[in-house]
Order: C-alpha cells, then sequence, then structure tokens
C-alpha cells in the first residue's frame, strides 16, 4: 500500500512514453510536458506504447518512488490524446486510478473451431 498523502492527485499523461525511462527523465517530462512539480507529492502515470506497461513516478517527500506495472494479458484503458488535447494530462479521482490499474481491458475471447478430421 502507497501512503499518499489526502491532498495528492493522480496526473494521467495522455499519449505515449517511452518505458525506457527513470525517474529523472519521466520527472523532466513532467515539467516540461505536463508543467508540474514532480516532487510536488502527486502521482504521475505513464503509459507504454502496448499498453500493457505503466509507470508511475512519486515523491514521498523523502525519496523518488517508480511503480511499474505490467499485465500479461490485456492493456490498459487510456484517454485519447485528442480527448486531452488542450492539457496533455489528466486530472484522475480515486475511482478512476483503481478502474485503470486494477480493471484492465481483457483482449476479446475467440472461440476456436474444432478441427475436422477427414479419416
Amino acid at each position: 500500500m502507497i501512503p499518499v498523502s489526502t491532498g495528492a492527485r493522480v496526473w494521467l499523461a495522455t499519449g505515449r512514453t517511452d518505458m525506457r525511462r527513470g525517474f529523472p527523465s519521466l520527472g523532466l517530462q513532467v515539467q516540461e510536458v505536463l508543467r508540474k512539480d514532480p516532487l510536488s507529492g502527486h502521482l504521475f502515470v505513464f503509459r507504454g506504447r502496448r499498453s500493457d506497461l505503466v509507470k508511475v513516478i512519486w515523491h514521498d517527500g523523502q525519496g523518488q518512488c517508480l511503480f511499474t506495472k505490467r499485465l500479461e494479458r490485456g492493456r490498459f484503458i487510456w484517454p485519447s490524446p485528442s480527448a486531452m488535447a488542450e492539457d496533455r494530462s489528466s486530472f484522475l479521482r480515486g475511482v478512476s486510478m483503481f478502474m485503470i490499474l486494477a480493471l484492465p481491458a481483457l483482449p476479446a475471447f475467440r472461440h476456436k473451431r474444432p478441427r475436422l478430421s477427414l479419416r
């Protein structure tokens, strides 16, 4: 469990992010693109290209934290950049954050046809 303060917000970076980045370069992206302070105590969430990986950066007042979650199946549901074009970020409430991290979109079930043998 992450002991996030009650005043902390969750900011979602729309679009795709290079997931090879660590806290320093993601923090720089927060400053330059989102126009926020990465050391403010807010959580900043980034999505990978295939939508199966997210990274969350957070400064807890003592140090920098980087959390990663990769899905084995499915992908994370993410707002489109065009929907957030004016801001390039989205503020999330707790329920929305839970929906993104805990309830990913699972791939559609594909029914396999039985093979017919011609014996």
